[in-house]
This record gives structure tokens, C-alpha cells and sequence, in this order.
């Protein structure tokens, strides 16, 4: 379980970060492409297409920031995983609306199998071993390990309020800290 005062509890445990809803405090596009590995272009085709929108706030004309939930994240690793073994967008579409109806503790549960066209979950090992003995699944995602993965690495990027308000201890970047200087001066 997470102490009192961690910035980042585990998410296996905790719906949220420093105790604040996942629906409140959320990371921006570029943060989201950098933990994910993917290009901002790739981001923002799924956001318009409605592969993975983001959850806390959309994008509402030019210059506007979405941001994305911890589970906004973890279903955008999940989807390049997917494709990165070759399951078919549509598939992954499916995929994609079956995760987003589950809570974050269910999901933690779960591990994704795929033989390259249809995506399986299974949440306990009987499972498992029913889907592999039936000759299916050639490659798996436990989604337990990817949001371990995530939040290990976001740990280093700064979140955001979807109200406006600021989070404690996030991490400067360098352009805050230099406005800051030159606010100072």
C-alpha cells in the first residue's frame, strides 16, 4: 500500500496520484509520447480518430492542451504494444473500448493475449493455460507490469490539474525553473 506523502502511489492500490482523483490530475501530450514511446504525431491522430482520447480535458482549438489520465497512459502503451505485434487497428479499437469500461484495480488483474489478429484477456492463470492449450495467444501483455513500467518512468515529468490548481513536489522542467530565475531578477 502507499505511505503518506509518496507523490506517486502504486497504482495497483490507489485510484489516483498524492490522493487526488485520476480524473483530476493528468499528464500533457508530450509527456504522455515520451513515457509511451510514441511520436506526438501518432498521439494526436489516435486523439481525433478516437483510438485514446484523453480523458481529463480534450483539445478545444489551437494552443489548448489535452491531458491525459495515468489510465489514459496505460491503455496508450498498451495500444503501441498491440500494434507493435501487428494486431490490426480494428482490433485494437475493440480492445481499446473493452479497457476503457474497466477500473484501474480491475485492469491491474488482467493480462492481454494476442495471436496477431484477436486480442484475449484473461484474469486468473486458469485461463491462461485454457487459451494457450486451445492453440491460441503467441504473445502476452501483463497490464500489471506495463503500469508498473509507467509509473516508474512518468515519475520524472511533471502533472497537471485539469482545474488549474498545482501539484505538490512535481518535478521543475527547465523552462520553469529559467521563468522563475528571470521572474526573480
Amino acid at each position: 500500500m502507499s505511505g503518506q506523502g509518496e507523490l506517486f502511489p502504486d497504482p495497483l492500490f490507489d485510484d489516483g496520484f498524492d490522493g487526488m482523483p485520476d480524473q483530476l490530475v493528468g499528464f500533457r501530450g508530450p509527456t504522455a509520447c515520451q513515457v509511451v514511446g510514441i511520436t506526438y504525431r501518432q498521439l494526436d491522430y489516435w486523439a481525433r480518430t478516437g483510438l485514446v482520447v484523453p480523458s481529463i480535458r480534450g483539445a478545444a482549438g489551437s494552443g489548448s492542451q489535452r491531458l491525459y489520465s495515468f489510465k489514459d497512459v496505460l491503455v496508450l502503451k498498451i495500444v503501441k504494444r498491440l500494434l507493435d505485434a501487428g494486431v490490426s487497428l480494428q482490433n485494437i479499437r475493440v480492445a481499446v473500448e473493452h479497457l476503457r469500461r474497466r477500473g484501474i484495480r480491475d485492469l491491474a488483474g488482467i493480462t492481454l493475449f494476442s495471436d496477431g489478429t484477436t486480442v484475449y484477456e484473461c484474469a486468473s492463470p486458469e485461463e491462461v493455460v485454457d487459451l494457450l492449450q486451445g492453440g491460441q495467444g503467441v504473445f502476452g501483455i501483463a497490464v500489471s507490469g506495463a503500469m508498473r513500467e509507467i509509473s516508474g518512468s512518468i515519475r520524472d515529468f511533471p502533472m497537471e490539474r485539469a482545474d488549474g490548481g498545482s501539484v505538490d513536489d512535481a518535478p521543475e522542467d527547465e523552462l520553469s525553473r529559467r521563468r522563475t530565475r528571470r521572474a526573480i531578477s
